[in-house]
């Protein structure tokens, strides 16, 4: 274990409106990062799992966005739990690795002894204390969270094999063409303040190279569109790739669920992994498995009129947010998040959705596999529904916001942009 005088900082990559385009419609109202996941923000939950390290001094968000989209959320997280958040906005991009160096300075203000980062779009049980122990066992210069996953999927990510005894990283390929390893990279990494050396490093050898360079003008035009800027740094292709097998690397693998969040549908799925792990860490934060009276002695303003006195019947894993009024005939759930201010009606069915703020469901509406955007409303004995299969473009029905689903209309795996009113059924269609 370290000494307690040594201090770590967390940064949480959370990149910025140009790459959170396989996000829409939903990233066209809100920050992607800031998308609710089981009722908490997307990038509440690598940061509630950094307030677990130990000797935690400060978190960083760093991404595009600009700061006034953080502002009220940074403030808010920082004093619900205590440790300092702070948003920095790169000015242009540097890469996952550069980014980090650009704020090389603040970061290493608290001189920590290590640094913890983040993808903010991974969902997964951040064991973070765990990850930090076996890295001061392994004595490295940084550990890289891995899993291992079908053959079929792992050329989407970053492939990497490791010392099955040691746990050394021995070989990296970002996204190969032909299989490597089962095991990839979870976007998780804790590093010690060599990781600056190693990005400087690589910055200047790029620098040299372009020096060096002797060629035509011509030559020098060409080579000059295909060359990285210096301060350009890859964490896969120029740190982890080159460094792999030479005792600096090491890996820790999780035995948990791990996603990444790219699209919408992604999102869904996500939610309900997220839902599932607040029952055995944050059960409080659940509405009563069994339908009974869990939250009438403990919170009945979670119950449909707040007075306790009747709640709807509530299946496995559910999320309602305080101030949501759920009439006592409608059944929610699994995998139900219904956010601040929505109104759920009398014989409703809700099963493995996401209703965002302001929603109102009508009377015997049914929503599954869906999410139903901001100040959207589903109209009497309508039908919004999907498959289900997350990875399919149009397996997860998708609602913009103030979108209209007028009374007894069958919305089926389609995706809706803002302000529409569907008044016939339609199936498998994104309208526009």
């Amino acid at each position: 274990m370290g000494s307690s005088e040594e201090r770590v900082v967390a940064v949480i990559m959370v990149g910025g409106p140009t790459k959170g385009t396989r996000f829409r419609p939903l990233s066209l109202n809100i920050p992607k990062p800031l998308f609710p996941l089981a009722g908490q923000p997307m990038v509440h939950h690598p940061i509630s799992a950094c307030k677990k390290i130990p000797n935690l001094a400060q978190i960083y968000l760093v991404g595009f966005y600009e700061e006034r989209e953080f502002a009220l959320y940074v403030s808010s997280i920082s004093n619900e739990l205590k440790v300092p958040v702070r948003y920095l906005r790169e000015d242009k991009p540097h890469g996952s690795a550069g980014g980090l160096y650009n704020f090389r300075d603040l970061i290493m203000e608290d001189s920590p002894s290590h640094i913890f980062l983040l993808n903010c779009d991974v969902c997964c049980s951040f064991p973070l204390p765990e990850m930090l122990e076996a890295h001061r066992t392994y004595g490295g210069m940084g550990t890289i969270l891995v899993i291992k996953v079908s053959a079929e999927s792992a050329s989407q990510f970053g492939e990497l094999v490791a010392d099955p005894d040691t746990n050394e990283l021995l070989h990296y390929t970002e996204k190969p063409e032909t299989f490597v390893s089962d095991r990839i990279n979870c976007g998780v990494y804790v590093f010690t303040p060599e990781i600056f050396t190693a990005i400087q490093d690589v910055s200047s050898q790029r620098k040299d190279r372009a020096n060096l360079r002797r060629v035509s003008s011509f030559e020098a035009l060409q080579s000059a569109t295909r060359s990285l800027p210096t301060d350009f740094v890859r964490l896969d292709q120029d740190i982890l790739s080159p460094l792999a097998g030479k005792k600096q690397l090491y890996t820790y693998e999780t035995m948990d669920f791990w996603e990444q969040i790219k699209t919408p549908g992604m999102s869904l799925k996500c939610s309900g992994l997220y839902l599932a792990q607040f029952r055995l860490t944050s059960p409080h934060l659940l509405a009563g498995g069994d339908g009974s009276t869990q939250f009438r002695l403990t919170s009945p303003h979670l119950l449909a009129g707040g007075d306790g006195s009747k709640t709807a019947t509530i299946v496995d894993d559910v999320y309602i947010h305080p101030s949501a009024k759920v009439h006592p005939t409608a059944k929610i759930g699994p995998n139900v998040s219904i956010s601040a201010n929505a109104r759920i009606g009398p014989g409703a069915r809700l099963i493995c959705c996401i209703i965002l703020d302001d929603v109102e469901v009508m009377e015997n509406a049914v929503v599954i596999h869906s999410i139903v955007g901001w100040k959207s409303s589903i109209g009497r004995w309508s039908r919004v529904q999907a498959e289900g299969d997350s990875n399919a473009k149009l397996g997860v029905t998708i609602l913009g916001e103030a979108v209209t689903v007028e009374d007894e209309v069958v919305v089926v795996n389609s995706i809706v942009l803002p302000n529409k009113t569907l008044n016939v059924s339609v199936q498998e269609e994104i309208i526009l």
